[in-house]
């Protein structure tokens, strides 16, 4: 089976794969009709389904709100409730697509699941593992590289998954896409996280019906500067729209739900040298039986940092940086490298 999102990546993935595979396309539906959606919208549902029948090939439309609810909306509102910042994409990933929607397949009788995703995916024999990778393009790192929202992946899903465009740029996958005619061959790429397309977090979890209540802005001493609007509108890093004057710059630099309080800083107090994650995942071994130096990205844009990684028990790591990182937060994901080798990743606590 392949993902099919209505976007271009997939769509030409599909022409890609029907070369060496009989294929059968699935597309997941996630909200009411009632509901906004950047890329799970009717539109999108209905352009997987015309691109699935332009190339001759059977398609489902599979019904998953429920579990998306459960483990990527609620998710994401507990998260900034808890003071926290999600990662919805990466929680999709691991609980939707390659979760419910692989076993879909699995159930449809199929041998393989691929995606549009810019990765790759290789069996190591000294290892006796299978390898998620950087996406390359003439054996360079894919700028596009999307293998920090796949940490998630189990070697039971890696050798079923198939990523068909993990040697190729944008260009070349609409280049495809337009040979062949594809409605979808010009569309442009979702920017945003696709259940908050207009980018109003705050008024997403609004509309979600959750609850919270204005409270202080703190220093790092516990002294009260000014009242905030809810502690789901701020960010870790945060700078612009706090509605406090200072007469130099001040940030978010924590936030505290259990006293309802978002502390206000200089920039220096944004940097740390070492930080904890839970519910890691290890891809390029089973466990760590002693400290690892390598490299880690913070966030999905962010450049990558030479780190040391120990092994702290009940799936947690502690990440020692090289360099002290700037505002690293809580419910992101910690992803480590070893060159283009994906070594495993956690969310940061």
């Amino acid at each position: 089976m392949l993902a099919m999102s209505g976007g271009v990546d997939s769509s030409a993935a599909l022409v890609l794969l029907k070369e060496h595979f009989d294929v059968i396309g699935g597309t997941m539906s996630l909200f009411d009709k009632d509901e906004s959606c950047g890329k799970c919208s009717a539109k999108d549902v209905e352009d997987a389904k015309n691109v699935a029948a332009k190339l001759g090939i059977e398609h489902h439309v599979i019904g998953l709100k429920e579990q998306f609810r459960e483990h990527v909306t609620d998710d994401f509102v507990q998260t900034y409730l808890d003071g926290g910042t999600p990662n919805p994409c990466v929680q999709c990933n691991k609980h939707i697509k390659f979760g419910a929607l692989l076993d879909e397949a699995i159930k449809l009788g199929c041998e393989y699941f691929a995606t549009g995703h810019y990765a790759r995916v290789e069996y190591d024999e000294s290892r006796g593992r299978y390898l998620l990778k950087k996406a390359t393009v003439d054996d360079k790192i894919n700028p596009k590289d999307q293998s920090y929202v796949l940490y998630n992946l189990t070697q039971e899903q890696l050798k079923r998954v198939v990523f068909p465009l993990g040697t190729m740029n944008k260009e070349q996958v609409r280049e495809i896409a337009l040979q062949n005619c594809l409605v979808n061959a010009d569309k442009p790429d979702s920017q945003d996280i696709c259940f908050v397309p207009d980018g109003d977090y705050a008024g997403f979890i609004d509309r979600y019906g959750a609850e919270y209540a204005r409270g202080s802005f703190v220093d790092i001493n516990g002294n009260t500067l000014g009242e905030h609007k809810g502690i789901i509108h701020y960010t870790i890093g945060q700078r612009k729209g706090l509605g406090l004057s200072f007469g130099k710059p001040m940030f978010v630099v924590a936030k505290n739900a259990e006293n309802n309080t978002v502390t206000l800083g200089e920039q220096e107090l944004l940097f740390t040298s070492k930080i904890t994650a839970r519910d890691v995942n290890l891809i390029a071994t089973d466990k760590l039986t002693s400290p690892l130096h390598c490299t880690a990205k913070t966030r999905y844009t962010g450049a990558e940092i030479p780190c040391e990684i120990s092994d702290l028990g009940n799936g947690r790591v502690q990440v020692i940086f090289d360099k002290p990182q700037r505002a690293a937060a809580r419910g992101q994901s910690v992803v480590f490298y070893d060159r283009d080798i994906v070594i495993g990743g956690g969310i940061i606590e």
